[in-house]
C-alpha cells in the first residue's frame, strides 16, 4: 500500500513540474563578453573591424532564425527576434570588449546563419549552431568559411530541470562559435593589422 502512495506522489510531482514549464515564450539573455573570447581577439593581432550584415542563409527555413522549440516552450532571440542578429551581437560584444570594434573600418565581418537547433531529450540533450562567416577588406573577400559548434549534456525527464539546462547550453553555443572564428588561423590572417 505504501508503494502505491509513493507512486501517486511521484506522478503528482512530475505532473506539477510539467505544468510549471508549460507553453511559454522564452527570450535568451543579452549577449555578454567572455574572458576567453576577449583574450582570443586580443591575441589574434587583428586590426579593428566592422561587423556588417548578419542574416539567415539563403534557402534555409525562416523558422530556423525565428525560434527553437524546447518541449512545449519556444525560445527566441531578444535581438529583433532573429538568431542571426543574436550571433552578430555576440560577435560585436566580444570585439567591443577587446577594443577591436570600429564601425568605420574597411575590414568587415558578415555572416549567415546556417544551423540552429537544441533538443533537451530526457537522457542526453544536444544542440548545434552553424554560420558562414565572410571577411571583406575594401570590398574584396579575404575569408569565407562555414563553422559549426555542437554540445551534448546530461538532461532530465523533468522539464523544470531540462529546459533551463538546454537554454544555457544553447546560449553557450554562440560564445563557442565566436571563439572558433577567433581561433581560426585563416580568419586571423584575414584580419591581421
Amino acid at each position: 500500500m505504501t508503494s502505491f502512495f509513493i507512486r501517486i506522489a511521484s506522478l503528482s510531482l512530475i505532473a506539477a513540474a510539467s505544468l510549471l514549464t508549460g507553453c511559454a515564450q522564452i527570450k535568451l539573455g543579452a549577449p555578454v563578453a567572455s574572458v576567453d573570447n576577449i583574450q582570443k581577439a586580443k591575441s589574434a593581432g587583428m586590426a579593428p573591424v566592422n561587423v556588417g550584415e548578419f542574416s539567415l542563409a539563403a534557402g534555409r527555413d525562416k523558422a530556423l532564425d525565428a525560434g527553437v522549440n524546447l518541449r512545449t516552450n519556444t525560445v527566441s532571440s531578444p535581438i529583433g527576434g532573429s538568431f542571426a542578429q543574436y550571433l552578430k551581437e555576440n560577435l560585436s560584444v566580444e570585439l567591443r570588449a577587446a577594443g577591436l570594434l570600429d564601425p568605420a573600418s574597411k575590414t568587415v565581418i558578415t555572416g549567415q546563419l546556417t544551423e540552429s537547433s537544441v533538443d533537451p531529450a530526457s537522457s542526453q540533450g544536444k544542440g548545434s549552431l552553424g554560420a558562414r562567416f565572410v571577411v571583406t577588406r575594401e570590398g574584396r573577400s579575404v575569408y569565407d568559411k562555414e563553422l559549426r559548434a555542437t554540445s551534448t549534456w546530461e538532461s532530465s525527464f523533468v522539464g523544470a530541470v531540462a529546459i533551463p539546462a538546454a537554454i544555457n547550453q544553447y546560449t553557450a553555443l554562440y560564445r563557442t562559435l565566436v571563439g572558433q572564428l577567433l581561433d581560426d588561423p585563416a580568419f586571423r590572417t584575414a584580419v591581421k593589422q
